[in-house]
């Protein structure tokens, strides 16, 4: 029942209804060599977003230039950026820390609907 109630949770923080309140939608971003977890993510142009970056081996970047969101993170931890996307589209996001031979792969896709 536990599991049941957190799954719950989490649709109604993820939801449209919790992004008119204000509170920022917080996504988590598991990077390693040479992937992000999840590949790519979806928030609401206007609303409130907090990436949070989290690395499981090397330093890592994350950084979209139509934002001007750059967020790093050392080996083996974790940060965040929050931010308010004001444009709608897709969008790629590099790595912006050099990380080894597949750096320049490494990207994610940020989906910014109306």
């Amino acid at each position: 029942m536990p599991i049941l109630a957190a799954a719950l949770l989490a649709a109604l923080l993820s939801s449209p209804a919790a992004w008119s309140q204000g509170q920022p939608q917080r996504i988590e971003i598991v990077a390693k060599r040479f992937t992000y977890s999840p590949g790519e993510i979806t928030v609401k142009k206007g609303q409130p977003v907090t990436l949070v970056l989290k690395s499981l081996d090397v330093g890592h970047g994350l950084r979209f230039r139509d934002f001007g969101v750059d967020i790093k993170v050392k080996a083996g931890g974790s940060n965040e950026v929050t931010f308010t996307p004001d444009k709608t589209g897709d969008f790629i996001g590099h790595c912006s820390v050099f990380c080894g031979s597949g750096h320049g792969s490494m990207t994610l896709i940020m989906h910014v609907v109306a």
